[in-house]
C-alpha cells in the first residue's frame, strides 16, 4: 500500500478536491448535507461517526 496525496481547497460551502495528477472533484457542504461531483452522491452527516449516503440514480 502506498502513500496518496490529497489536498483539498475551502471556498466557502464550496471544497476543491486534488490529488497529485491535478484537480479531482468538487464539493459542496451545507450543514450536515453534502455532494460530490466525482460520486454524485449525497450525504448526510448523523450523530456520531455514522453518516447516509444516497447513491447516484443509474
Amino acid at each position: 500500500m502506498g502513500v496518496i496525496f490529497r489536498k483539498r481547497k475551502k471556498i466557502g460551502p464550496i471544497i476543491l478536491n486534488f490529488t497529485e495528477n491535478g484537480y479531482s472533484s468538487w464539493s459542496i457542504k451545507i450543514g450536515r448535507w453534502s455532494w460530490n461531483s466525482r460520486a454524485r452522491a449525497h450525504r448526510v452527516d448523523l450523530p456520531g461517526p455514522w453518516a447516509w449516503k444516497q447513491d447516484k440514480s443509474r
